[in-house]
């Protein structure tokens, strides 16, 4: 809950693992590879590239995965997410691994709406 005044909002972090399965990987990732996001920043780990292909199609689904969704939601349980090159055995695991705070006015400048709780 936020108090008047306050424009603060929680995101989950993320972290994303290259996982193996029985397929061989043909594209430039590794099993064991990851990364992290935290607000909108990706961070590698020092010397470790990831492939724009796969990059590509993870990043339409973590914005979703740092938000709090309802627990039937498919987003919710669902973590494993294809390689989309279909002949790769390649998958990656999207895990929630804590939470940021962030601010409203850090990371916009539109202005929030009046809050209608507040009129009466």
């Amino acid at each position: 809950m936020t108090t008047p005044g306050d424009d603060s909002f929680t995101l989950f972090d993320l972290k994303v693992e290259v996982i193996a399965t029985e397929r061989p990987m043909v594209c430039n990732h590794q099993a064991g590879d990851w990364f992290t996001l935290r607000g909108e920043n990706l961070e590698f780990p020092p010397g470790q590239s990831f492939p724009l292909y796969p990059l590509a199609a993870l990043l339409p689904l973590l914005p979703a995965k740092q938000r709090p969704t309802h627990r039937n939601d498919w987003m919710t349980t669902d973590a494993e997410i294809a390689c989309p090159d279909p002949f790769c055995g390649g998958r990656f695991r999207i895990t929630r691994v804590g939470t940021s705070t962030f601010r409203h006015g850090d990371v916009t400048l539109v202005p929030l709406p009046p809050d209608s709780s507040s009129h009466g």
